[in-house]
């Protein structure tokens, strides 16, 4: 899978995501907004893209936070990572979390995030009785079970 097929109307402001670099895993994704959206610290607002993607079948996108907004203003994605099914045709929209201690204010074309592209791999899920699974050295423990 080489291309994604994109409705971006142009003249409404939206821009198509971009790689910065040869070596970038990710796209940048910019805001498409009439008016600046401000995030009070430790709040949430979801960010119209003005994107619409049409992706192959067996595909995904994952909505991952950018590193420079994270490091510098404690803004990241919330639901990371995001995906975006290959069966949605709708507009993305970005739903970014100001962890920081200020107030962060969203401007018409920032870039709020990136976009992955990924292969889906499906299963199928089988029941079996208490006691069916195989045992394995963890077994069922959680979280800092393995140490720190």
């Amino acid at each position: 899978m080489n291309q994604i097929q994109i409705k971006c109307i142009a003249s409404d402001g939206a821009v198509i995501p971009e790689y910065k670099t040869s070596g970038a895993a990710g796209a940048d994704v910019c805001a498409r907004l009439d008016a600046d959206v401000l995030i009070p610290a430790g709040k949430s607002a979801v960010i119209p893209t003005g994107l619409f993607f049409e992706i192959p079948e067996g595909y995904e996108i994952q909505v991952r936070p950018r590193s420079g907004l994270a490091a510098k203003n404690g803004v990241s994605v919330l639901n990371t990572p995001g995906t975006i099914d290959s069966d949605y045709r709708g507009e993305v929209r970005v739903i970014l979390v100001n962890l920081g201690s200020e107030d962060f204010v969203v401007h018409d074309k920032d870039r709020i995030a990136q976009i992955v592209a990924a292969p889906v791999t499906r299963a199928s899920f089988l029941r079996v009785d208490e006691g069916g699974l195989s045992g394995t050295e963890r077994g069922g423990g959680g979280f800092g079970s393995t140490g720190v």
